[in-house]
């Protein structure tokens, strides 16, 4: 017996056994070895194909493979190994969690009538047929790397461009002569003692030869075992993720998307009932092209059903629904949204609770909208869009009332400029659910900590110099908000709208370059929010020099009278006359103390300055 630690601090006893080779392989081709549908497809490389079958021929330790025990019913839906397809639709006995490379090259190279399926060095896609050099195999096991030898699908190996052909073994005649025995042969007797029977008609002296053959390496591939862990079709599902994670040797973390993918594809009751398997990636990429086909701060379907809005944020959504019900219903003692949580959402409460999740998230971004958040560059926080939507989910029209989308849009915007969402979310997840819910409920003493523990300081400006920052972002999207003009397009005020259609972006209205010639010991503040504003490109265009020579320009461009261009350029909460003069020092200032007020006002509680702090 074999004990293995796993994540959760249990420790169940499974068995190690040693097992034939080739009993495994007929294992793989009969479907009683199959995979976990959550394992990811990947091939490898001739020359490590070759590492592996030289290992086997000198019966070397090829490593431990690990497998899960159905018990008859998988809790994952099952796929055959590569190459073992006619045993779909076989119950499995095993799930194989770790070895599914080795096993699969093994399975192809040595059992399946066929060339392997896979790839050079560079990735180029290949079929190759897999031989052994007797002569070479029979020496010293340090050649034994060289002995084995990969040829094309015609069995025909080639040089100089193709024009040469260096060893042809494209009948049983020739690989006799040339003393190269097919690999794929060696479980089958059979087929093994006919092809004896043509080497050593080539020559009588070839039985003293296939005698060292047979007893240095056929036997040890026919005889090989292979040490396979097993674990209890017990074991739960995140003991098994846990087991996998640890074992596996490709090193990629196992998405919680494709492991529920997996479970809810073999969940028989679903199967029972609609008489087909549930395929959850169809159902997130509906949902997903429904919410970016009216949003597009969600993501861009062109550029992958997970850019933007990600599966596992629709997943962390419905797990705090589903966790705040049971809560409500006594059933537990915490809102949660962990993995753990993940991994035990029964497919019946996704299928119950995703549509109404899918249409909160299509209000998060009717909201999102209405601060002018609409494009994916511009939300300065995905992950605090979780909590909202699990939010709507669970109070639906309590929301569309004026009391309680101030409330929201406080909220929101005290974690975009407090930047509370930047590092681990999931404990801020449940509490702004509760929280948020209580107090949009108006429950007494209940504010959320996401605005009692928001803070702006006011030299933060200085340093938000980039959209590496939640704040840069939120600040931008709240000068659009409260009335920005463009200074090209100067007939109405930016909209969500105008944002997409005038290609509008942060723009820096002192210029680098002319901060570098007339106030370098400014530069640092000159990368500030305070010297960008929203503008489109055609505006940009004139941020040419000195402000006091382009707002001329701009202001003969638009057509206006002077006056009227400067309560143009005062809808950016920017003093005019310090532009016209073009005093950087006297137009930071002044900015930074309208920004300072617009934060203020967005937060609904002031910005914490250097000596005092409040409401």
């Amino acid at each position: 017996m074999f004990t293995v630690q796993l994540q959760s601090g249990r420790r169940p006893s499974v068995a190690l056994d040693g097992l034939n080779l080739g009993n495994v392989l007929k294992d793989v081709a009969s479907g009683t070895l199959q995979l976990p549908d959550f394992q990811r497809e990947w091939k490898w490389d001739d020359e490590r194909i070759r590492a592996l079958i030289a290992t086997v021929t000198l019966d070397y330790p090829l490593g431990v493979v690990m497998a899960l025990q159905t018990g008859g019913v998988s809790q994952f839906k099952p796929r055959t190994l590569n190459g073992a397809e006619s045993a779909e639709g076989t119950t499995p006995e095993l799930l194989l969690l770790d070895g599914q490379q080795r096993m699969t090259s093994l399975f192809q190279a040595l059992h399946r009538d066929q060339p392997v399926e896979t790839v050079d060095a560079r990735g180029k896609e290949l079929k190759r047929w897999y031989y052994i050099d007797i002569a070479k195999a029979i020496g010293a096991p340090a050649d034994r790397d060289d002995a084995v030898v990969s040829v094309p699908e015609d069995r025909i190996l080639r040089s100089d461009f193709a024009r040469r052909v260096v060893r042809d073994l494209s009948t049983v005649e020739q690989e006799c002569a040339e003393g190269f025995f097919p690999l794929h042969l060696v479980f089958d007797t059979q087929r093994v003692n006919e092809w004896l029977q043509e080497f050593v008609k080539v020559d009588t002296a070839n039985w003293g030869i296939w005698s060292e053959f047979q007893q240095h390496v056929l036997n040890h591939v026919q005889q090989f075992q292979v040490p396979m862990i097993k674990l209890p079709a017990s074991t739960t599902m995140d003991a098994v993720c846990a087991v996998f994670e640890r074992v596996n040797t490709g090193g990629v973390s196992l998405n919680v998307f494709e492991l529920l993918t997996a479970t809810y594809a073999g969940n028989q009751e679903h199967v029972a009932e609609l008489g087909d398997y549930y395929r959850l990636p169809v159902e997130w990429e509906q949902i997903k092209k429904d919410l970016t086909s009216s949003y597009p701060v969600f993501g861009r379907m062109e550029a992958g059903v997970e850019d933007g809005l990600s599966s596992s944020d629709f997943l962390q959504a419905v797990a705090l629904v589903r966790t705040w019900e049971e809560k409500q219903a006594g059933q537990r003692s915490s809102v949660s949204c962990k993995r753990r949580d993940l991994l035990r959402l029964p497919l019946t409460d996704f299928r119950r609770l995703a549509p109404r999740v899918a249409e909160a998230f299509k209000w998060v971004g009717a909201f999102l909208e209405q601060q002018c958040i609409v494009r994916t560059g511009d939300l300065p926080y995905r992950t605090q869009l979780v909590p909202l939507a699990a939010v709507r989910a669970v109070l639906g029209e309590e929301l569309d009332t004026p009391g309680s989308d101030e409330r929201i849009a406080q909220w929101y915007w005290c974690g975009v400029l407090g930047e509370m969402y930047g590092g681990s979310t999931e404990s801020r997840f449940t509490r702004d659910v509760e929280q948020l819910i209580g107090w949009i409920r108006g429950e007494e003493g209940v504010i959320p900590d996401t605005i009692a523990e928001a803070a702006f300081l006011d030299d933060r400006l200085d340093s938000l110099t980039t959209r590496n920052s939640a704040a840069y972002k939120g600040i931008y999207a709240l000068l659009v908000k409260q009335g920005a003009v463009d200074w090209y397009f100067t007939e109405a005020p930016l909209t969500a709208g105008r944002l997409i259609e005038y290609n509008v972006d942060v723009r820096q209205i002192f210029p680098k370059g002319w901060i570098a010639k007339n106030a370098s010991a400014q530069s640092a503040k000159a990368n500030s929010i305070v010297n960008k504003t929203p503008l489109s490109f055609r505006a940009s265009r004139s941020l040419v020099g000195s402000p006091a020579v382009y707002l001329k320009s701009l202001t003969l461009e638009s057509g206006m009278r002077p006056e009227w261009f400067d309560d143009v350029l005062a809808t950016h909460l920017i003093d005019p006359s310090a532009l016209h003069e073009a005093d950087f020092e006297r137009f930071y200032e002044n900015r930074a103390r309208q920004l300072l007020d617009l934060v203020k006002s967005a937060m609904g509680k002031r910005t914490v300055f250097r000596d005092t702090a409040g409401w």
